[in-house]
């Protein structure tokens, strides 16, 4: 099969990974599906895709970034897009380190995630903004990245920032992404 337009999806999310598979039929794609590292795995013995899209959020707390650095390690000429509804500086960055061309946070469409395919160098005409990051962004940034850190588990990610659970979980239901 020709890695020319055969994309990989990795998606727990069956729903949204059939909608994005449509849509990229659509577009002259051949797409693969598959919910989990593993199934990732078995498929390119089989296969050699020369796109993928990983959710970097799985079932069972399983980062996607695992999945990236395994694509990124048999082919590192595949493009590959992450997307998250739990976007942080800290997952993006690591997201680029281990092989991933760009990292787009939800709700996205396969317009924007074609578009992260052609767009795979950095642009320096990139306009930089005068305005200073605020404290509530900083505070979302750190809970996340403790999240991550805890594989999700609030309890700990609450023991962890020195604060009552409940107020954490407020917190994050105000800041709900997905």
């Amino acid at each position: 099969m020709s890695a020319n337009r055969l994309l990989l999806i990795i998606e727990d999310d069956v729903a949204f990974a059939r909608t994005l598979a449509r849509s990229f039929e659509r577009r002259g794609y051949t797409v693969l599906l598959a919910a989990s590292q593993d199934e990732a795995s078995v498929m390119l013995e089989q296969h050699t895709p020369g796109y993928a899209v990983v959710d970097l959020k799985l079932n069972g707390n399983t980062s996607g970034l695992a999945c990236v650095q395994m694509l990124h390690k048999r082919d590192p000429a595949m493009l590959i897009v992450v997307l998250t509804g739990f976007a942080s500086i800290t997952t993006a960055v690591e997201a680029i380190k281990l092989g991933a061309c760009q990292y787009l946070a939800k709700p996205s469409n396969s317009d924007d995630i074609e578009a992260a395919f052609g767009h795979i160098a950095g642009a320096a005409e990139i306009e930089l903004s005068n305005r200073s990051t605020s404290i509530k962004t900083l505070e979302w940034e750190r809970i996340h990245e403790v999240l991550v850190a805890t594989d999700f588990n609030i309890s700990e990610t609450a023991r962890r920032l020195g604060m009552h659970r409940r107020t954490l979980a407020r917190k994050l239901e105000k800041q709900r992404v997905k």
